[in-house]
């Protein structure tokens, strides 16, 4: 076997890149959502044994609906892409292109084992430009076929140096070739069939036989003319060590499954569910229509499923014709490859074992697959028609045809390093992806529901629903099209058409079979559509009832349906029913205790039976299993401050510390940093985190509230007004705000005036109030209008009969009005210039208003963020809630203060009768 150049690598990679350079400006497509989008297994806070417990999609293998392809090194590769770039898709289809390069390269080695240098050059750039490889090549999910092929072909390379001098075996190469196949197989399933061509070639190719001397064999042994010779001796014991590890490979592929095959439905693989001979004669019809996409990659799609290739349900059918001359030519081919010895026999027996043997798993002749035709899956059967074809083409150029197959030969690479070029771009988005689809399959309602879904994905609803209702046209009886349909009627604000549509998908759910488990029949996401459906209708507060009957009805047909659990826990809670809620979590919990989500949902439900302790714990319990989990975080941080613990403060400020590095653009996480940053008296470090907030949320109600209120108890009262401004422009009727920014006219800006305003203004939109009342009381005196001041003191002691305060301000109100009318003075509005002439002193109830002796002037306290009662499906709300916490310290100074405004009372009361 002639060595690969660097000249050869050079070009081979060349020519690889120049094909896909463009696959770089491709996004995550199809399948790519499901496998790299939604796939936890890639976060890095995933353990990595889950790996290897999960499916290649990261569901669970122990699941039904789980796919069963298990594939933990492909996404072993993705976490390491993930890793380095998050989910920046270039690196991923930059790692595929250098994968299919090494592929190339290694399929070059394998054609100079049958071919000449020259001819192994052209297979393999053959294989290189092909069309039908952009699907594992772009595609992001087709490395899988990427990574088993490199591992496939250095597996038949290892076996190949299993022939020693004189015949003999040596074992190092069959045994590193055995791990090869299981590496191959922990990559992509088809792997395995590596150890088929292992023994073909050990049969006809190392060893030399034809089947007429194997028949021979045979014979002569059977009639005890002849023994069994000791090279066949030698090819048996090879063979039964490949078949013995290949039967343990299955074996533990049987047990990862769990000895279950993935569940189907009709709409995936049509013919799989249909009757004899209709399955048959399909099946078969599936091997020359896979077979001409080889030969002729002008028309390809991403997605055969559903109705795109109509079933073969009559012998009389014309397609029928088809399968006979393919299983014709394709036995010719076996039977000179098998009858004749020398080396185009061996070549091209070789080419029919890679067509042939890893193209077996995806034929649906064994066992039904979620697929019609998948082009990825040819990606090793057309390095074997590459062989073939370069071998034919050898043998043409060795003729007179020798200038035609030159030009035969570079028209084919050009068109097909065009073609496949151009292919690229189809990959851009999931819209260019299914458009492209559509113009060669039109039948297929899979294709027009996934165009609706990337339309939809742009928020054009009114373009998706066009496409989801056609999808309902080509295919009436697919459950998903009208679901799809339901879905964008609700965007769309029209309920009635959404519930008509979600009915009419209910309506095509299969019945139930007495004996017969329903489960199996039946895809999963269908459930959806009772899922679907209630969610729609407990918008009506008069149907909860209807909507919870509808999630029982799907966990009697599934009773390990977990989304109908959680949904229906998100529901009970608004029926407040927080017991039943709780138990339909736990039931999901039993299904997926490693669910973070359901973790902290159960938390929610805690804090609704007013037990933060437990709710504390399920989201501890939440963020063991994802510690970013950004809800938990956030909401076990208000837990932690609302509790008044100050030794839970630190962790409360980590959490959010955490949270505000996942969502650096909500406001809700600065402000309650700036919340915790005035629990403990760190001013600087509130303000700080307050005026983030604000910049982030103009116009954030708390925040701007709570900013001012920090100003004004550090004596910096003028920086709040234009604080509260903005407050106020936003939130007119912010009574709070407005008691405060009254205070501040009338105390720091002398502003009576515009204080009045202020107080008036909460009167108007809530006469009730005790305190702004109380400080209109205020106003009017200052304002010296002592008769206005008395009425405005008695109505307010009305509201409030319990308030010694209000009673002692209308007894000095009283007294000095008597003192007044004794000196014989007319009562009436006096001026402040009159008030200031007497040693401008301040008023008594200035005096008062600075101690805290009476709430006189009072400004409201901080507001905070109440934790956030929520499931993941619900949106986050905000409220305010009042926080009166005094230290020790500070209950001293309000008594030390109450004594000194006593005695300051004393002096006044006298000072009002005349002493």
């Amino acid at each position: 076997m002639a060595e690969i150049t660097i000249k050869e690598i050079g070009v081979l990679s060349c020519v690889v890149a120049l094909c896909y350079w463009n696959s770089l400006f491709c996004g995550f497509v199809f399948d790519d959502v499901s496998a790299i989008l939604d796939n936890k297994d890639l976060h890095p806070t995933t353990p990595i044994k889950k790996l290897f417990q999960n499916d290649f999609w990261g569901t669970p293998m122990s699941e039904e609906r789980s796919h069963k392809s298990y594939r933990p090194l492909t996404v072993l590769t993705f976490r390491l892409n993930y890793l380095f770039s998050e989910l920046n898709a270039v690196s991923y289809h930059l790692l595929n292109l250098f994968l299919h390069a090494v592929v190339c390269v290694i399929f070059l080695k394998v054609c100079k084992l049958f071919l000449d240098n020259r001819t192994s050059l052209i297979a393999a750039l053959l294989f290189a430009v092909h069309p039908i490889h952009t699907e594992a090549v772009t595609g992001v999910v087709g490395r899988a076929e990427l990574l088993s092929s490199i591992f496939l072909l250095a597996a038949f390379l290892s076996y190949t140096k299993s022939k020693g001098p004189d015949n003999c075996i040596v074992w190092a190469p069959i045994a590193a070739a055995v791990f090869l196949v299981a590496v191959a197989t922990l990559c992509k399933e088809q792997g395995i069939t590596v150890v088929g061509i292992c023994c073909v070639y050990e049969v006809f190719v190392a060893q030399g036989y034809t089947l007429p001397v194997l028949w021979d064999t045979a014979v002569q042994i059977l009639l005890g003319k002849g023994s069994i010779p000791y090279s066949l001796l030698q090819t048996l014991l090879k063979l039964v060590v490949l078949m013995f590890s290949t039967l343990l490979l299955v074996v533990i592929r049987v047990q990862v499954i769990q000895s279950q095959l993935p569940v189907f439905t009709r709409f995936d693989n049509p013919a799989a569910v249909s009757a004899t001979p209709t399955r048959q004669l399909t099946f078969n019809y599936l091997l020359p229509v896979n077979a001409w996409l080889v030969l002729n990659p002008s028309e390809l799609c991403c997605d055969w499923t559903m109705g795109t290739i109509p079933l073969v349900e009559s012998f009389l059918d014309i397609r029928n014709l088809a399968t006979l001359l393919f299983f014709c030519f394709l036995g010719n081919l076996v039977i000179y490859s098998v009858r004749y010895s020398g080396d185009s026999s061996k070549t091209v027996l070789m080419g029919l074992c890679l067509i042939v043997l890893p193209f077996i798993p995806a034929s649906n002749l064994f066992f039904p697959v979620g697929f019609v035709v998948a082009e990825r899956v040819l990606y090793v059967p057309s390095m074997g028609f590459c062989i073939l074809v370069a071998h034919g083409w050898k043998k043409l150029s060795s003729k007179r045809l020798r200038k035609l197959s030159w030009i035969f030969l570079a028209l084919v690479l050009f068109t097909h390093a065009v073609k496949t070029f151009n292919r690229n771009w189809d990959w851009e988005s999931e819209y260019t992806l299914f458009m492209s689809a559509l113009k060669v399959n039109k039948n297929n309602a899979k294709l027009w529901n996934n165009v609706g879904h990337a339309l939809e994905n742009e928020r054009n609803y009114a373009k998706a629903l066009r496409f989801f209702k056609q999808a309902t046209h080509v295919q009436p009886d697919d459950i998903g099209a009208h679901m799809n349909v339901g879905r964008t009627y609700k965007n769309l604000n029209k309920s009635k058409e959404a519930e008509e549509s979600y009915l009419i998908a209910k309506s095509l759910m299969p019945q139930v079979i007495p004996g017969k488990r329903y489960a199996a029949r039946v895809a999963p996401n269908h459930l959806n559509v009772y899922i679907n459906l209630a969610n729609l209708i407990r918008a009506n507060e008069s149907r909860l009832e209807e909507a919870d009957q509808l999630y029982r009805q799907a966990i009697s047909m599934r009773p390990d349906f977990k989304q109908a659990y959680i949904s229906r826990g998100e529901l009970l809670l608004k029926m407040n029913k927080p017991l039943e809620a709780k138990e339909a979590y736990l039931r999901a919990l039993e299904l997926d205790g490693m669910n973070a989500d359901l973790w902290y949902n159960l938390a929610i439900v805690y804090i609704e039976l007013k037990d933060p302790n437990e709710a504390l714990r399920h989201f501890n319990q939440a963020l063991e299993l994802n510690r970013r989990h950004k809800l938990a975080l956030f909401n076990s941080a208000l837990l932690m401050q609302e509790s008044g613990n100050p030794k839970l403060r630190p962790e409360a400020k980590k959490r959010l510390l955490t949270y505000v590095e996942e969502e650096p653009q909500d406001a809700n996480g600065y402000f309650n940093l700036g919340m915790l940053a005035m629990d403990e008296k760190k001013d600087l470090e509130a303000e700080k985190w307050m005026k983030k907030a604000i910049k982030l949320q103009h116009g954030f109600r708390s925040a701007l509230f709570n900013l001012a209120l920090l100003y004004s108890q550090t004596g910096r009262e003028l920086d709040a007004l234009p604080i509260l401004e903005e407050l106020l422009r936003y939130f007119p009727d912010h009574i709070k705000g407005l008691i405060l920014k009254g205070d501040i006219l009338m105390n720091q800006k002398k502003d009576t005036k515009g204080a009045k305003k202020c107080f008036e203004k909460i009167l108007e939109m809530d006469p009730n109030n005790v305190q702004g009342k109380h400080n209109l009381c205020v106003v009017y005196f200052e304002e010296r209008d002592l008769l206005r001041a008395e009425r405005c003191l008695v109505e307010t002691l009305a509201l409030a009969p319990h308030e010694e305060y209000i009673q002692r301000h209308l007894s000095i109100v009283r007294s000095k009005i008597m003192s007044l009318n004794a000196a014989g003075h007319t009562l009436g509005v006096q001026s402040m210039s009159e008030g200031q002439s007497q040693g401008k002193k301040k008023t008594p109830f200035e005096k008062l208003k600075e101690e805290n002796d009476i709430p006189k002037m009072n400004t409201p306290t901080k507001t905070k963020n109440k934790v956030q009662v929520k499931t993941k499906s619900q949106q986050e709300k905000n409220t305010e809630k009042q926080v009166k916490q005094k230290s020790t310290k500070e209950i001293k100074d309000i008594e030390n203060k109450r004594v000194a405004a006593l005695k300051r009372l004393e002096e006044i009361e006298r000072i009002l009768s005349g002493e």
